[in-house]
């Protein structure tokens, strides 16, 4: 049966959508048989990997950032009566801004090389986190990586992960703040907020290691909080994230666990894998599908 390869065009300011003459070039070359589809909004990718699976397709390959890649696991996952796991195999062609978890697996940005580990089938199995009925590869979060995340779409001007950064910035000077309840398997906290970030593996935004001790396949989610902040603090703890050290500060409170249940005032919106992805809500669960997605990796 042949691969189908999804391709978001739009993908890294519209990058990707010049690769496809690439790609299809390379996959003629590889001997396989393969079909390109080609997504046309927001959500697409979605739905034409649920139709893929639902028609038997058993190797998927997200060709774009982990936006598109969130949506084919979603699309992927959700035809599964159970949601708990796939016998797809999903594949990557890291084409988009960040590439956090094609960074994470060792995948190459080279179009060429990345085909090649499309075509050679060893795989590895990690786990898939859910927040609110969505699932997610890389991170989720609510409070200020939201807004970071809210700040980040409404740029225009500026590409690459500089964009990330930026955001971050402007939204650390408006100094967001909520009220929480936070329950986890072995803890609770209930105080001020200024934010909460999820992760099953260890980088998000092409550059920040918000987790940096999540490991992508140990069946849990390590998740970080911090109470409200003042701008300074903030500031300090922005660069540390670049390498994982703010974990190490007093005002960062690091856990690993299974489930993680908030409540949130006033609402916040909620982050997964980079994108926006529901209305701010007040009420927010976290769960792990243990070894539920096959991927596609190269042979270390």
């Amino acid at each position: 049966m042949a691969i189908t390869i999804i391709v978001n065009p739009y993908a890294n300011r519209w990058k990707c959508g010049t690769q496809i003459d690439t790609i299809d070039k390379l996959m003629q070359s590889s001997n396989v048989e393969y079909d390109i589809l080609i997504t046309n909004r927001k959500g697409h990718a979605k739905q034409l990997a649920f139709d893929a699976a639902k028609s038997g397709q058993r190797t998927i390959i997200a060709a774009g950032g982990d936006g598109t890649l969130n949506e084919v696991v979603n699309g992927i996952l959700k035809h599964n009566p159970e949601h708990k796991f796939t016998d797809c195999t999903i594949g990557i062609i890291p084409l988009g801004t960040a590439n956090d978890l094609a960074n994470q697996l060792h995948i190459p940005s080279n179009i060429k090389d990345a085909i090649e580990i499309v075509s050679s089938g060893f795989t590895r199995t990690i786990d898939v986190g859910k927040v609110n009925g969505h699932y997610f590869i890389n991170n989720s979060a609510i409070g200020l990586e939201t807004e970071v995340t809210l700040e980040n779409e409404r740029m225009t001007k500026v590409q690459g992960p500089l964009r990330y950064l930026l955001a971050a910035i402007l939204t650390i000077l408006k100094r967001p703040s909520w009220q929480t309840n936070l329950v986890w398997n072995n803890g609770e906290y209930t105080g001020s907020l200024t934010l909460v970030s999820v992760g099953n593996s260890n980088r998000t935004g092409g550059m920040f290691y918000m987790t940096p001790n999540a490991i992508i396949d140990d069946g849990k989610l390590d998740f970080i909080y911090a109470p409200k902040l003042t701008r300074r603090e903030m500031f300090l703890l922005l660069p540390q994230t670049l390498n994982g050290s703010h974990i190490s500060n007093s005002a960062i409170h690091e856990h690993r666990t299974s489930n993680l249940q908030i409540h949130c005032d006033p609402p916040t919106t909620i982050q997964a894998d980079g994108e926006i992805f529901s209305a701010a809500t007040t009420d927010i669960t976290y769960s792990i599908n243990r070894q539920a997605l096959h991927i596609l990796v190269p042979k270390l």
